[in-house]
């Protein structure tokens, strides 16, 4: 009876198994096709009033020195980046000033002073 018993909960864990594959295919199909919809959409930035992204072109600045970029007059920061450049490069801070009205970035980069920081920031009226 016991070679039963094994075989019958062999057989359960395979069928779970098997359904738990599907399960997760079905959601994978799904989510690839709620994918492919959203990439034929339009484009709905153009939908915010004075939708903008500004960039900060990269320049050298002593390590941990924060750069800020600032959104055009009459615009708040609604996103925003940074990347830092060079080898050993490190982003080591990218968020919004305090007011909202632009972005701040730092990095260090290891064996130098200095390091080559770009700032971006997407800007709406608000």
């Amino acid at each position: 009876m016991r070679v039963k018993q094994t075989i019958g909960a062999g057989v359960l864990a395979l069928a779970l198994a098997s359904g738990a594959g599907w399960a997760a295919q079905a959601t994978t199909s799904e989510t690839a096709a709620g994918q492919a919809a959203a990439a034929k959409a339009p484009v709905r930035a153009a939908a915010l009033d004075g939708y903008q992204i500004v960039q900060l072109p990269n320049a050298n600045v002593p390590n941990f020195q924060r750069r800020t970029l600032y959104c055009p007059s009459g615009k708040k920061v609604i996103g925003g980046g940074a990347e830092a450049q060079g080898n050993g490069a490190v982003l080591v801070g990218s968020f919004p000033t305090p007011d909202g009205t632009g972005w701040i970035a730092l990095g260090r980069q290891d064996g130098y002073s200095s390091v080559g920081i770009s700032v971006y920031a997407i800007c709406a009226k608000p």
